[in-house]
């Protein structure tokens, strides 16, 4: 009898500590072990992953979690019906200012402690100032237009009285440009994945104001996107790589495989950055600059608290953002397409053999769990949360239209 032939995946990835997922099942063995011929390629921009995607070079790829979204949604000049069957893990995200602003900011009353209220304080003290003293607004970059990035520090600043459409700018940079960027004053400040704040800490160019896991605890920041043709098509495929996913997130987890998922990611064909740099993320004890080190808990979770699991309240919350921004008009059609972008019917299907904690709801309410709280499960028992706002609101994927207008106020 012959053997089977293996299924043949390209998958598009980023530089970031978040590709560890993606990069841990082709380089420890998960993908082969399901008959996975898994290629990882390396790109330079979020454009060219979903580019590279509508013209087929990829089936799938490590994806910024709004991505699909926008993709479904028609917002993007080229693209493929793309789904997200399995997140990439929760968190990993920082907000890095130049050491010139955050002096300003420790002026107003900033510390070092990474707490996203007294930080917004400050940098709304220093904003005033500036306007008082008619200089130019500061300017901000995020890695794209629909990312978490954008709409974390759209919340963060709004949340502390800075309207992010007039009180500063936004700009577009690659991840790996950032620190680049903070070192020629193209920019003052920027939010990015793992190690990118790390680099600009390193070099002495920045400091760390707050962190995504204090922003918004246990929240999404990249998911597996997918070709929906490909899906369609290759089903058992896609189903074998959701359980080499999945394996390899539980490995990536583990504290005791940190040193050499760090020495892996910082070879030269997935991060090419120091392996010290990684530790800092994946252990959650950050270089916030000039050396000092702060825990941030939770900072990034590969497998922990459903991590993998692709909730349809994520989904529904990055899109009520879009509509925020005025990125799309919110209807109930759009809000479906939305809603059903993220697939945890195949995630479940997928990987049920495995006996892993499966949530029992595809939504939740986002902000609700203070303390960690066990919840009903298929397989493993699961606990979730604390997963808050750091402004106290609550997101109740039953309740959009309210929570929409409430945010247009």
């Amino acid at each position: 009898m012959s053997e089977r032939r293996p299924y043949e995946i390209v998958a598009g990835f980023m530089p970031l500590l978040d590709s560890s997922v993606l990069v841990a099942a082709k380089e420890k063995g998960f993908a082969a072990a399901e008959n996975i011929d898994l290629t990882l390629v390396r790109e330079t921009s979020w454009a060219n992953i979903r580019d590279r995607m509508a013209v087929g070079h990829f089936q799938v790829a490590h994806m910024l979690a709004p991505m699909p979204l926008a993709a479904n949604l028609g917002l993007t000049p080229l693209a493929a019906k793309t789904i997200a069957p399995i997140a990439l893990g929760l968190g990993g995200n920082a907000i890095t200012v130049s050491n010139g602003l955050w002096a300003r900011m420790v002026a107003q009353g900033a510390k070092a402690d990474l707490d996203p209220a007294s930080a917004g304080r400050a940098l709304r003290g220093v904003i005033t100032e500036r306007s008082s003293a008619r200089d130019a607004a500061l300017r901000f970059a995020v890695v794209h237009s629909f990312s978490g990035h954008n709409y974390e520090l759209r919340y963060w600043l709004a949340a502390c009285g800075i309207n992010p459409d007039r009180d500063v700018e936004i700009v577009f940079v690659p991840p790996p440009l950032m620190a680049d960027a903070l070192a020629s004053a193209t920019i003052d400040g920027y939010c990015v994945g793992e190690p990118w704040s790390t680099a600009a800490a390193k070099a002495g160019l920045g400091h760390i104001a707050t962190v995504k896991a204090a922003l918004w605890r246990s929240s999404p920041e990249k998911v597996l996107g997918v070709v929906a043709n490909w899906a369609n098509q290759e089903p058992e495929a896609l189903t074998a790589l959701l359980r080499a996913l999945c394996r390899s997130a539980e490995w990536c987890a583990a504290a005791r495989n940190h040193r050499e998922l760090a020495e892996i990611l910082a070879a030269r064909a997935f991060i090419d950055r120091p392996a010290e740099w990684m530790l800092h993320g994946l252990s959650g004890e950050l270089d916030v600059g000039g050396g000092e080190i702060r825990r941030a808990e939770d900072f990034f979770v590969p497998f922990a608290k459903a991590a993998t699991f692709p909730w349809k309240s994520h989904a529904l919350w990055f899109y009520s953002q879009m509509v925020r921004w005025g990125q799309v008009a919110h209807t109930s059609e759009q809000a479906a397409i939305a809603r059903e972008t993220y697939r945890p019917d195949i995630y479940r299907s997928a990987l049920k053999p495995l006996g892993i904690a499966l949530p029992s709801a595809n939504a939740k309410v986002e902000g609700a769990l203070v303390a960690p709280t066990p919840v009903g499960s298929a397989g493993a028992s699961l606990t979730l949360g604390p997963d808050g706002f750091f402004d106290g609101a609550l997101f109740d994927p039953d309740q959009l239209d309210a929570y929409i207008e409430a945010q247009r106020r």
